[in-house]
Protein backbone atom coordinates (compact mmCIF):
# COMPACT_ATOMS: atom_id res chain seq x y z
CA UNK A 1 0.00 0.00 0.00
CA UNK A 2 2.70 2.10 0.66
CA UNK A 3 4.89 1.68 -2.13
CA UNK A 4 1.97 1.93 -4.41
CA UNK A 5 0.82 5.58 -3.19
CA UNK A 6 4.62 6.34 -3.34
CA UNK A 7 4.13 5.34 -6.08
CA UNK A 8 1.77 7.81 -7.57
CA UNK A 9 2.78 10.60 -5.58
CA UNK A 10 6.52 9.92 -7.64
CA UNK A 11 4.27 10.58 -10.69
CA UNK A 12 2.44 13.23 -9.47
CA UNK A 13 5.77 15.44 -8.52
CA UNK A 14 7.63 14.24 -11.63
CA UNK A 15 4.33 15.16 -14.01
CA UNK A 16 4.22 18.50 -12.08
CA UNK A 17 7.89 19.50 -12.86
CA UNK A 18 7.85 18.21 -16.23
CA UNK A 19 4.54 19.03 -17.39
CA UNK A 20 4.25 21.78 -20.31
CA UNK A 21 2.32 24.14 -17.97
CA UNK A 22 5.34 24.18 -15.25
CA UNK A 23 9.34 24.33 -16.31
CA UNK A 24 10.16 26.43 -13.38
CA UNK A 25 12.72 23.65 -13.13
CA UNK A 26 14.35 24.22 -15.78
CA UNK A 27 16.92 27.01 -17.16
CA UNK A 28 15.85 26.68 -20.77
CA UNK A 29 13.60 28.63 -23.05
CA UNK A 30 12.49 27.10 -26.46
CA UNK A 31 11.90 29.34 -29.12
CA UNK A 32 9.56 27.34 -31.96
CA UNK A 33 9.88 28.20 -35.61
CA UNK A 34 7.31 27.45 -38.07
CA UNK A 35 8.77 27.20 -41.30
CA UNK A 36 8.18 25.61 -44.75
CA UNK A 37 11.08 23.37 -45.15
CA UNK A 38 9.85 21.33 -47.60
CA UNK A 39 7.32 22.63 -50.47
CA UNK A 40 6.67 24.72 -52.77
CA UNK A 41 8.73 27.57 -51.48
CA UNK A 42 11.52 25.61 -49.34
CA UNK A 43 14.08 28.83 -49.80
CA UNK A 44 12.07 30.74 -47.77
CA UNK A 45 12.46 28.24 -44.80
CA UNK A 46 15.76 27.86 -45.44
CA UNK A 47 16.50 31.72 -45.21
CA UNK A 48 14.16 31.28 -41.77
CA UNK A 49 16.53 29.08 -40.69
CA UNK A 50 20.03 30.32 -41.90
CA UNK A 51 18.96 33.71 -40.09
CA UNK A 52 18.26 32.15 -36.66
CA UNK A 53 21.34 29.64 -36.82
CA UNK A 54 23.43 32.85 -37.35
CA UNK A 55 21.23 34.38 -34.07
CA UNK A 56 22.46 31.54 -31.93
CA UNK A 57 25.68 30.96 -32.56
CA UNK A 58 26.03 34.46 -31.33
CA UNK A 59 24.01 34.46 -28.77
CA UNK A 60 23.20 30.88 -27.03
CA UNK A 61 21.68 32.09 -23.37
CA UNK A 62 20.71 35.43 -21.82
CA UNK A 63 20.06 36.38 -18.83
CA UNK A 64 16.23 37.44 -17.84
CA UNK A 65 15.61 38.83 -14.46
CA UNK A 66 19.06 37.94 -12.69
CA UNK A 67 18.76 34.30 -13.90
CA UNK A 68 20.84 33.10 -16.87
CA UNK A 69 18.63 31.01 -19.62
CA UNK A 70 20.15 28.67 -22.65
CA UNK A 71 18.63 29.47 -25.73
CA UNK A 72 16.45 25.93 -27.47
CA UNK A 73 15.09 26.53 -30.81
CA UNK A 74 12.83 24.24 -32.60
CA UNK A 75 12.45 24.02 -36.22
CA UNK A 76 9.51 22.29 -37.45
CA UNK A 77 7.93 22.24 -41.28
CA UNK A 78 4.65 23.20 -42.32
CA UNK A 79 5.35 22.13 -45.99
CA UNK A 80 4.12 25.66 -47.34
CA UNK A 81 0.55 24.53 -46.53
CA UNK A 82 -1.78 26.19 -44.28
CA UNK A 83 -3.33 22.78 -42.55
CA UNK A 84 0.31 22.08 -41.63
CA UNK A 85 0.89 25.07 -40.78
CA UNK A 86 -1.90 24.87 -38.05
CA UNK A 87 -0.37 21.40 -36.66
CA UNK A 88 3.00 22.42 -36.16
CA UNK A 89 1.90 25.33 -34.60
CA UNK A 90 -0.36 23.31 -32.14
CA UNK A 91 2.22 20.71 -31.96
CA UNK A 92 5.27 23.19 -30.79
CA UNK A 93 2.93 25.16 -28.00
CA UNK A 94 0.94 21.92 -26.59
CA UNK A 95 4.15 19.62 -27.15
CA UNK A 96 7.82 21.69 -27.48
CA UNK A 97 6.32 23.86 -24.86
CA UNK A 98 7.34 26.85 -26.70
CA UNK A 99 7.45 30.23 -25.15
CA UNK A 100 6.87 31.93 -27.87
CA UNK A 101 6.87 31.39 -31.89
CA UNK A 102 8.61 32.63 -35.19
CA UNK A 103 6.48 32.85 -37.97
CA UNK A 104 5.11 31.09 -40.24
CA UNK A 105 6.46 33.39 -42.80
CA UNK A 106 3.77 33.73 -45.57
CA UNK A 107 0.24 34.89 -45.25
CA UNK A 108 -1.48 32.02 -46.41
CA UNK A 109 0.17 29.62 -43.50
CA UNK A 110 0.60 32.51 -41.04
CA UNK A 111 -3.32 33.32 -40.89
CA UNK A 112 -4.52 30.00 -39.90
CA UNK A 113 -1.45 29.55 -37.92
CA UNK A 114 -2.12 32.63 -35.68
CA UNK A 115 -5.58 31.92 -35.05
CA UNK A 116 -3.68 28.81 -32.88
CA UNK A 117 -1.08 30.98 -31.20
CA UNK A 118 -3.81 33.16 -29.79
CA UNK A 119 -5.88 30.77 -28.87
CA UNK A 120 -3.13 29.21 -26.76
CA UNK A 121 -2.34 32.18 -25.34
CA UNK A 122 1.23 31.81 -26.66
CA UNK A 123 3.03 35.14 -28.63
CA UNK A 124 3.76 34.66 -32.13
CA UNK A 125 5.48 36.53 -34.42
CA UNK A 126 5.32 36.36 -38.42
CA UNK A 127 8.42 37.65 -39.72
CA UNK A 128 7.16 37.49 -43.53
CA UNK A 129 3.41 37.95 -43.44
CA UNK A 130 1.63 41.16 -44.73
CA UNK A 131 -1.96 40.69 -44.45
CA UNK A 132 -3.88 42.33 -41.88
CA UNK A 133 -5.96 39.00 -41.04
CA UNK A 134 -2.56 37.82 -39.32
CA UNK A 135 -2.60 40.17 -36.47
CA UNK A 136 -6.29 41.60 -36.66
CA UNK A 137 -8.25 41.23 -33.27
CA UNK A 138 -5.24 38.53 -32.09
CA UNK A 139 -3.06 40.16 -29.06
CA UNK A 140 -0.80 37.30 -29.16
CA UNK A 141 0.23 37.91 -32.76
CA UNK A 142 3.03 40.53 -33.93
CA UNK A 143 4.72 40.78 -37.16
CA UNK A 144 7.90 42.07 -38.41
CA UNK A 145 7.56 43.70 -41.15
CA UNK A 146 4.37 46.48 -42.75
CA UNK A 147 1.07 45.72 -44.36
CA UNK A 148 -0.45 45.09 -47.65
CA UNK A 149 -2.67 48.33 -46.95
CA UNK A 150 0.50 50.38 -46.99
CA UNK A 151 2.61 48.85 -49.76
CA UNK A 152 -0.60 48.36 -52.09
CA UNK A 153 -0.32 52.42 -52.16
CA UNK A 154 3.23 52.27 -52.33
CA UNK A 155 3.46 50.08 -55.38
CA UNK A 156 0.81 52.34 -57.00
CA UNK A 157 2.08 55.50 -56.17
CA UNK A 158 5.21 54.07 -57.69
CA UNK A 159 3.87 52.97 -61.03
CA UNK A 160 2.05 56.63 -61.52
CA UNK A 161 4.60 59.01 -60.49
CA UNK A 162 8.02 57.01 -61.24
CA UNK A 163 6.95 54.80 -64.11
CA UNK A 164 4.30 57.06 -65.43
CA UNK A 165 1.67 54.59 -65.72
CA UNK A 166 -1.79 55.71 -66.41
CA UNK A 167 -2.97 52.55 -67.06
CA UNK A 168 -2.33 49.24 -64.72
CA UNK A 169 -2.47 45.52 -65.29
CA UNK A 170 -2.37 43.22 -62.05
CA UNK A 171 -1.95 39.38 -62.17
CA UNK A 172 -2.34 37.45 -59.00
CA UNK A 173 -2.95 33.82 -57.61
CA UNK A 174 -6.88 34.26 -56.57
CA UNK A 175 -6.39 31.21 -54.18
CA UNK A 176 -3.74 32.39 -51.97
CA UNK A 177 -4.32 35.37 -49.31
CA UNK A 178 -1.14 37.29 -49.47
CA UNK A 179 -1.14 38.32 -53.56
CA UNK A 180 -5.06 37.89 -53.51
CA UNK A 181 -5.07 41.07 -50.97
CA UNK A 182 -2.51 42.94 -51.60
CA UNK A 183 -4.00 42.88 -55.59
CA UNK A 184 -6.79 44.27 -54.55
CA UNK A 185 -5.24 47.01 -52.29
CA UNK A 186 -3.29 48.10 -55.07
CA UNK A 187 -5.94 48.09 -57.71
CA UNK A 188 -8.12 50.51 -55.20
CA UNK A 189 -5.13 52.69 -54.66
CA UNK A 190 -4.42 52.80 -58.49
CA UNK A 191 -8.09 54.01 -59.20
CA UNK A 192 -7.93 56.21 -56.54
CA UNK A 193 -4.97 58.35 -58.14
CA UNK A 194 -5.86 57.90 -61.76
CA UNK A 195 -9.87 57.54 -62.09
CA UNK A 196 -11.99 54.48 -61.44
CA UNK A 197 -11.49 51.61 -64.40
CA UNK A 198 -7.56 52.86 -64.56
CA UNK A 199 -6.82 49.03 -63.69
CA UNK A 200 -7.71 48.10 -67.02
CA UNK A 201 -6.95 43.87 -66.67
CA UNK A 202 -6.99 42.49 -63.46
CA UNK A 203 -6.34 38.56 -64.23
CA UNK A 204 -5.72 35.84 -62.19
CA UNK A 205 -4.83 32.49 -61.91
CA UNK A 206 -4.55 29.18 -58.88
CA UNK A 207 -1.73 28.27 -57.48
CA UNK A 208 0.31 25.33 -59.19
CA UNK A 209 -0.62 26.67 -62.51
CA UNK A 210 2.57 27.12 -65.09
CA UNK A 211 0.89 28.69 -68.10
CA UNK A 212 0.02 32.29 -68.12
CA UNK A 213 -0.72 32.72 -71.53
CA UNK A 214 -4.37 33.57 -71.83
CA UNK A 215 -3.73 36.40 -69.15
CA UNK A 216 -0.78 37.57 -70.84
CA UNK A 217 -2.69 37.80 -74.07
CA UNK A 218 -5.94 40.07 -71.93
CA UNK A 219 -3.05 41.98 -70.22
CA UNK A 220 -1.23 42.73 -73.76
CA UNK A 221 -4.45 43.50 -75.47
CA UNK A 222 -5.80 46.11 -72.53
CA UNK A 223 -3.14 49.08 -73.40
CA UNK A 224 -1.51 49.17 -70.04
CA UNK A 225 1.29 51.13 -69.17
CA UNK A 226 2.21 48.68 -66.56
CA UNK A 227 1.95 45.17 -64.60
CA UNK A 228 1.53 44.85 -61.23
CA UNK A 229 2.68 40.86 -59.87
CA UNK A 230 2.91 40.38 -55.99
CA UNK A 231 3.84 36.88 -56.76
CA UNK A 232 6.32 34.40 -55.40
CA UNK A 233 10.21 34.07 -56.01
CA UNK A 234 9.05 30.19 -57.93
CA UNK A 235 6.87 31.89 -59.90
CA UNK A 236 7.71 35.30 -60.95
CA UNK A 237 10.22 33.99 -63.44
CA UNK A 238 7.21 31.80 -65.34
CA UNK A 239 5.06 34.77 -65.56
CA UNK A 240 7.72 37.18 -66.58
CA UNK A 241 8.58 34.22 -69.49
CA UNK A 242 5.38 34.58 -70.83
CA UNK A 243 4.91 38.39 -70.78
CA UNK A 244 7.78 38.32 -72.68
CA UNK A 245 6.53 35.57 -75.07
CA UNK A 246 3.69 37.46 -75.80
CA UNK A 247 5.04 40.69 -76.64
CA UNK A 248 4.91 42.50 -73.35
CA UNK A 249 7.95 45.39 -73.35
CA UNK A 250 6.68 47.53 -70.59
CA UNK A 251 7.66 47.87 -67.10
CA UNK A 252 6.77 45.06 -64.71
CA UNK A 253 6.82 45.32 -60.59
CA UNK A 254 6.49 43.51 -57.92
CA UNK A 255 6.03 43.18 -53.70
CA UNK A 256 8.23 41.98 -51.37
CA UNK A 257 7.27 38.43 -51.84
CA UNK A 258 9.73 38.90 -54.87
CA UNK A 259 12.51 39.03 -52.48
CA UNK A 260 12.12 36.07 -50.81
CA UNK A 261 14.16 32.71 -52.32
CA UNK A 262 16.33 32.73 -55.38
CA UNK A 263 14.90 34.90 -57.42
CA UNK A 264 17.77 35.64 -59.93
CA UNK A 265 18.70 32.30 -60.03
CA UNK A 266 15.49 31.14 -61.76
CA UNK A 267 14.78 34.32 -63.86
CA UNK A 268 18.45 35.58 -64.62
CA UNK A 269 18.61 38.36 -67.22
CA UNK A 270 14.66 38.05 -67.31
CA UNK A 271 13.91 39.81 -64.23
CA UNK A 272 16.74 42.41 -64.99
CA UNK A 273 15.63 46.57 -64.44
CA UNK A 274 11.99 45.72 -63.16
CA UNK A 275 11.13 47.16 -59.41
CA UNK A 276 9.37 45.57 -56.29
CA UNK A 277 8.62 47.09 -52.80
CA UNK A 278 10.39 45.50 -50.12
CA UNK A 279 11.36 45.49 -46.76
CA UNK A 280 15.19 46.29 -47.04
CA UNK A 281 17.57 46.71 -49.91
CA UNK A 282 20.97 44.84 -49.61
CA UNK A 283 23.26 46.73 -51.81
CA UNK A 284 24.15 49.78 -50.57
CA UNK A 285 23.35 48.55 -47.03
CA UNK A 286 25.57 49.98 -44.01
CA UNK A 287 26.15 49.75 -40.22
CA UNK A 288 24.80 46.73 -38.44
CA UNK A 289 22.35 45.83 -41.65
CA UNK A 290 25.71 45.82 -43.91
CA UNK A 291 27.38 43.30 -40.99
CA UNK A 292 24.60 41.38 -40.79
CA UNK A 293 24.60 40.97 -44.83
CA UNK A 294 28.81 40.13 -44.86
CA UNK A 295 28.00 37.57 -41.93
CA UNK A 296 25.24 36.00 -43.76
CA UNK A 297 27.19 35.70 -46.77
CA UNK A 298 30.41 34.50 -45.65
CA UNK A 299 28.33 31.46 -43.91
CA UNK A 300 26.08 30.29 -46.25
CA UNK A 301 27.59 31.89 -49.78
CA UNK A 302 24.63 33.83 -50.75
CA UNK A 303 23.48 37.90 -49.88
CA UNK A 304 20.53 37.31 -47.32
CA UNK A 305 16.99 37.55 -48.57
CA UNK A 306 14.36 39.86 -47.01
CA UNK A 307 12.89 37.12 -45.12
CA UNK A 308 16.44 36.23 -43.95
CA UNK A 309 16.42 40.24 -42.61
CA UNK A 310 13.45 39.95 -41.05
CA UNK A 311 13.50 36.55 -39.00
CA UNK A 312 16.65 38.35 -37.51
CA UNK A 313 14.63 41.19 -36.41
CA UNK A 314 11.90 39.25 -35.29
CA UNK A 315 13.85 36.74 -33.11
CA UNK A 316 15.74 39.95 -32.03
CA UNK A 317 12.46 41.53 -31.13
CA UNK A 318 11.07 38.09 -29.25
CA UNK A 319 13.95 37.81 -27.21
CA UNK A 320 13.95 41.45 -26.46
CA UNK A 321 10.52 41.01 -24.91
CA UNK A 322 11.60 37.79 -23.15
CA UNK A 323 14.42 40.05 -21.43
CA UNK A 324 12.14 43.24 -21.08
CA UNK A 325 9.69 40.98 -18.56
CA UNK A 326 12.16 40.95 -15.85
CA UNK A 327 11.84 38.06 -15.19
CA UNK A 328 10.02 34.63 -15.50
CA UNK A 329 7.76 32.52 -13.10
CA UNK A 330 7.80 29.12 -14.38
CA UNK A 331 4.32 29.18 -15.21
CA UNK A 332 4.85 28.83 -18.95
CA UNK A 333 0.97 30.49 -19.36
CA UNK A 334 1.89 33.09 -17.09
CA UNK A 335 5.28 33.67 -18.72
CA UNK A 336 3.57 33.51 -22.41
CA UNK A 337 1.31 36.10 -21.26
CA UNK A 338 4.27 38.24 -19.92
CA UNK A 339 6.29 38.24 -23.02
CA UNK A 340 3.00 39.42 -25.09
CA UNK A 341 2.94 42.37 -23.08
CA UNK A 342 6.26 43.03 -23.23
CA UNK A 343 6.29 42.94 -26.95
CA UNK A 344 3.36 44.71 -27.15
CA UNK A 345 5.42 47.82 -25.10
CA UNK A 346 8.58 47.86 -27.45
CA UNK A 347 9.39 50.88 -28.72
CA UNK A 348 12.28 52.22 -31.52
CA UNK A 349 13.45 48.73 -31.67
CA UNK A 350 16.59 49.40 -33.93
CA UNK A 351 16.30 46.21 -36.23
CA UNK A 352 18.51 45.69 -39.23
CA UNK A 353 15.16 46.48 -41.47
CA UNK A 354 14.06 49.37 -39.58
CA UNK A 355 13.17 50.77 -36.46
CA UNK A 356 10.21 48.97 -35.22
CA UNK A 357 7.32 50.01 -32.79
CA UNK A 358 4.35 48.04 -32.18
CA UNK A 359 1.02 49.47 -32.58
CA UNK A 360 -1.98 48.10 -30.52
CA UNK A 361 -2.79 45.91 -32.96
CA UNK A 362 1.13 43.86 -33.10
CA UNK A 363 2.06 45.63 -36.35
CA UNK A 364 5.13 47.76 -36.31
CA UNK A 365 5.36 51.12 -37.91
CA UNK A 366 8.02 51.14 -40.32
CA UNK A 367 9.04 52.42 -43.87
CA UNK A 368 9.29 50.46 -47.08
CA UNK A 369 11.86 50.34 -49.73
CA UNK A 370 11.18 50.15 -53.64
CA UNK A 371 14.37 48.23 -55.31
CA UNK A 372 15.44 48.10 -59.02
CA UNK A 373 17.22 44.85 -60.28
CA UNK A 374 20.25 45.84 -61.64
CA UNK A 375 22.29 45.44 -64.01
CA UNK A 376 24.03 42.88 -61.89
CA UNK A 377 21.20 41.17 -60.90
CA UNK A 378 21.56 42.89 -57.70
CA UNK A 379 18.89 44.05 -55.23
CA UNK A 380 20.15 48.07 -55.90
CA UNK A 381 17.91 51.02 -52.97
CA UNK A 382 15.90 53.02 -55.42
CA UNK A 383 13.43 54.86 -53.14
CA UNK A 384 11.97 54.68 -49.29
CA UNK A 385 8.84 55.14 -48.46
CA UNK A 386 7.44 55.78 -44.73
CA UNK A 387 3.85 55.59 -42.90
Amino acid sequence: MRKGLLLVVSMVVFGLIFAPGCWAAGNTITIGFNIPLTGDNPDVGASSKNAAEMFYKKISSIDVGGKAYKLKFVYDDNEYKAESAVKVSTKLITEEGVLGIIGPQSSSQAVPAGDVANNYATPMISPWSTNPNTTLDRPYVFRGCFLDPFQGPVAANFATKKLGAKKAAVLYDIAADYPKGLAEFFKAAFEEINGAGSVVAFESFTTGDKDFSAQMTNIVASGADVMFTPQYYSEVPLIVRAAKEMGWTKPILGSDSWGGGDLMGLCGDDCKGYYFSTHYAAAGAKGDTKKFIDEYTAAYGKTPDDVAALTWDSLGLMIQAIKNTGGLSGDIKADRTKVKDALASIKNYPGITGGMTFTADGDPKKCAVVVQINDEGKFAFYESVCP
